[in-house]
């Protein structure tokens, strides 16, 4: 009996330490569970040298734009043109047949050398004292009015062929050969396409950094991969009461006659170079409805005399953004040393260490070997 309670004994000795050792074992396994510290990176403000730019949405519209039409009705005997081809001024478009205009020219003509031929004469005789001086201004007056039927029927074939009233690029044809034309059908759309126009709006805000010749850069997407370039040419006289946007007109340069009338484009209205502007990256940014902030790792003197780095979360107002960056107005001093990613991760008196096997209560680490974009003009890899 005693040796078979001193056997219960030992069995029950034996479960209760390997109860305790398990107990052990799974407390530092949920231990090593525990999650990582947060990891961070940092990034220290420098002032930069800026040029801004406020962007807008643009038409684009020729500088001299016609739809080439007749003043005069008639039969087209003629198409010396082809659709889509750039002309000089001057070049001949349409012809319409002159056959009764004509005629009427060389009747015109032959009263007006019967003229000449009178006046002559009148001359003659009043030189020989044979005729009066009423008669001989009879004569003269009749010959000046010979010259000027034959200048008014001239004038008249001349405005039935159609010319190109300046450099430009044609549209489509319109007309036939042998079509009867009424005046003012469309014959052709022709357009000077360079230089040409871009208007764009911009908020009222804006209209003290607007001026005459500042320059604008201008992209057609889809269109052209090339920027254009161009200055301010006008500024409208007044601001638009409905959107509170003032109208501008800039001249592009466009040699090749890539751009055309009628395009959306992206414009770039260039601002004078900003000094001193702190930039950061996006990524750094708490985005909130109470406002933006951002994370600054500070170094705190702890209540013991110890001083202990921090990441204190700070109000910012926010300026002009350009690739990956964005400008901080208020709220950032040079050589803040600012958190770049991660901050959504932090609250605000988060204790912060370079390393993680700091003796801090799951302190921030810092981990600055892979930084996040801080381009002004990205260009990422497969685009």
């Amino acid at each position: 009996m005693f040796i078979m309670l001193a056997i219960v004994g030992l069995l029950a000795a034996a479960l209760n330490a390997f109860d305790g050792f398990k107990n052990k074992m799974m407390t530092a396994a949920f231990a090593k569970m525990a999650p990582p510290p947060p990891a961070v990176t940092t990034l220290v403000a420098r002032g930069q040298t800026w040029h801004p730019v406020l962007n807008s949405v643009g038409s684009l519209k020729a500088i001299q734009g016609v739809q080439v039409s007749t003043d005069l009705p008639g039969i087209i005997s003629e198409i010396a043109f082809e659709s889509g081809k750039p002309v000089k001024k001057g070049d001949l478009l349409i012809k319409l047949d002159t056959k009764q205009e004509e005629a009427q020219l060389r009747a015109a003509e032959a009263r007006r050398d019967l003229a000449k031929v009178n006046l002559a004469r009148k001359q003659d005789l009043l030189d020989k004292r044979a005729t009066s001086q009423a008669e001989y201004d009879s004569a003269a007056a009749e010959a000046r009015q010979a010259e000027a039927s034959v200048e008014e029927v001239r004038a008249l074939i001349d405005r039935k062929y159609i010319r190109a009233p300046f450099d430009g690029l044609l549209g489509i044809r319109q007309v036939n050969l042998g079509q009867y034309l009424n005046a003012g059908v469309p014959i052709v759309p022709l357009e000077s396409c360079d230089p040409i126009y871009v208007e764009f709006n911009l908020p009222q805000q804006h209209l003290n950094q607007i001026a005459l010749h500042n320059k604008v850069r201008l992209t057609a997407p889809g269109v052209c991969e090339k920027e254009f370039q161009g200055e301010i040419t006008a500024i409208d006289s007044r601001v638009d009461e409905a959107t509170r946007n003032v109208q501008i007109e800039a001249t592009i340069r466009n040699p090749e006659r890539k751009l055309r009338a009628g395009m959306f484009t992206n414009v770039e209205l260039l601002l004078p170079e900003q000094k001193g502007v702190l930039a950061i990256p996006a990524s750094s940014i708490n985005y909130a409805p109470y406002g933006d902030s951002i994370f600054i790792v500070k170094e705190i003197k702890l209540k013991d005399g110890t001083a202990q780095k921090q990441a204190i979360q700070q109000f910012v107002k926010l300026g002009a953004s350009r690739g990956d960056q964005i400008t901080v107005l208020s709220g950032l001093k040079e050589e803040d040393e600012v958190i770049t990613s991660g901050v959504f991760k932090l609250r605000s008196n988060e204790p912060v260490e370079a390393k993680a096997s700091a003796p801090l209560p799951q302190p921030v680490n810092i981990n600055n070997e892979i930084q996040p974009g801080n381009e002004g003009n990205p260009n990422p890899p497969d685009t």
